[in-house]
């Protein structure tokens, strides 16, 4: 898979190239009568600022994108790519670029950019440290073992807000009087996931005691979280292993998935995003008032049915629908039945067509569900079969979606029996461990015209 180290390099590096280009356009707008009186000069400038940038990016040391000592350790390091610039910028210049170059319009366009960086960068630096403060859209995370690596990476995250974790305390073997920050014991992991909503766990990894490492990684599996082992000497660590690297932390991933590559959520995203909008603006927008007419003139209650739900992560977010049943007290811990007599007329049509699950493509826009993934169930049955289905929380690994693998083979509605949800957990487990852009497609397509993606509806 990717190294997370070169994700990061990317999001810097286009932050930095949007910054440049910024501080460019905005001295050609301000001292056009100085420096441009030709349009071909701009272009000349631009080429020549752009690639001295990506060279300086790439002479610098890839590891310092990480800070070990809050953000004016981040000053220095962008101090030192500037001065690596501005060498690269004026050799190339010096030895390649036309006469009408101008010196006086480098310097100007260095110190704003310099600037301009650092305060960019200060605010996108307070804002995701807001972020993980409050708790949004961050994962939490203890570390297990209290040792020199430990304190590293425990240092690493809480000083790099854009790996979005949220460093919880220290889960160790047996407790010591002077260790601090420590959240409990080892053997006590399932219910330190559960009491604080853990969502990831970096294990120190004891090579000598293999069985340790897989009790972990069982708990981990169990309880829908995520894992990475921690070799507590680099050297140990072996090449072929799924894994990034941290500030020369190497983090290997004993459970990779095709979407933990940053490449391949962008892609998903992107087309989540796009047919969503799609769907909302050129069928939802004149559907909807038909249906809502139809839902309030046939039954007492409002359009939309809101319903929490379990998403990726664990995170708990709130599921819309159309409304195909009369309110009722039980809609949060009892599924829709055969002739179930809560289903309204227009319910039974709408849940035949899928038509009641239209709203949820705003959960898609807004980024809690994908177009394909696996059905988010209520909370009162994830909490059901997750004690009865091993590795059924693998499911939030990914984001739930609006039909998936499982549904188009038939898995879907009623499950009173439990071999149909564990079906249903097997398909989706596939879809997570093998998942491909044309997979997604493919769905889709069953989803319209599949003879088994109408199955068991109703």
């Amino acid at each position: 898979m990717k190294l997370l180290e070169k994700e990061l390099l990317t999001i810097y590096l286009l932050i930095d190239l949007f910054l440049l280009n910024t501080c460019l356009l905005f001295l050609n707008w301000i001292r056009l009568d100085v420096y441009f009186t030709e349009p071909q000069q701009l272009i000349i400038y631009f080429i020549h600022l752009n690639t001295s940038w990506i060279f300086a990016y790439i002479v610098f040391s890839k590891r310092n994108i990480y800070l070990r000592d809050g953000f004016r350790n981040r000053i220095y390091r962008i101090t030192k790519r500037i001065l690596i610039y501005i060498l690269i910028a004026s050799v190339s210049a010096f030895l390649l670029l036309p006469k009408f170059y101008s010196r006086h319009f480098f310097l100007e366009h260095t110190i704003l950019f310099y600037l301009g960086t650092i305060i960019i960068y200060y605010f996108i630096y307070k804002y995701l440290k807001y972020k993980r403060e409050k708790g949004f859209n961050i994962t939490r995370a203890v570390i297990i073992a209290n040792c020199e690596t430990a304190t590293l990476l425990q240092k690493v995250i809480n000083n790099n807000p854009m790996l979005g974790y949220k460093f919880l305390g220290f889960v160790v073997h047996e407790n010591m009087p002077d260790q601090q920050n420590v959240l409990g014991l080892t053997f006590n992991l399932g219910q330190l996931i559960s009491e604080h909503r853990i969502q990831m766990v970096f294990s120190i990894q004891n090579a000598a005691n293999q069985a340790f490492n897989q009790s972990i990684a069982s708990r981990c599996d169990k309880y829908g979280v995520r894992l990475r082992l921690v070799p507590e000497n680099n050297r140990q660590y072996k090449a072929g292993h799924n894994a990034e690297t941290v500030a020369g932390i190497a983090l290997i991933n004993p459970h990779e998935i095709p979407l933990d590559d940053l490449g391949s959520r962008i892609k998903k995203r992107s087309f989540d995003l796009f047919f969503s909008l799609c769907l909302i603006l050129f069928v939802f927008s004149w559907l909807f008032p038909i249906i809502a007419i139809i839902i309030k003139l046939s039954s007492k209650g409002p359009v939309f049915f809101l319903q929490k739900r379990t998403g990726l992560n664990n995170r708990t977010f709130v599921c819309l629908k159309f409304r195909s049943m009369n309110q009722n007290g039980v809609s949060d811990i009892m599924q829709a039945t055969a002739n179930d007599a809560r289903i309204t007329r227009i319910g039974q049509f709408l849940r035949k067509y899928n038509l009641d699950e239209l709203p949820q493509f705003f959960n898609v826009f807004v980024g809690q569900m994908s177009v394909v993934g696996p059905r988010p169930h209520m909370l009162k049955h994830t909490e059901y079969y997750s004690t009865l289905i091993k590795h059924y929380l693998v499911r939030q690994f990914v984001k739930p979606g609006v039909t998936g693998w499982a549904q188009v083979n038939g898995y879907r509605g009623e499950t009173d029996e439990l071999w149909k949800m564990e079906k249903r957990v097997e398909y989706d487990t596939d879809y997570i461990e093998n998942w491909t852009f044309s997979w997604d497609l493919k769905i889709i397509f069953m989803t319209l015209f599949g003879k088994d993606s109408f199955k068991n509806a109703g």
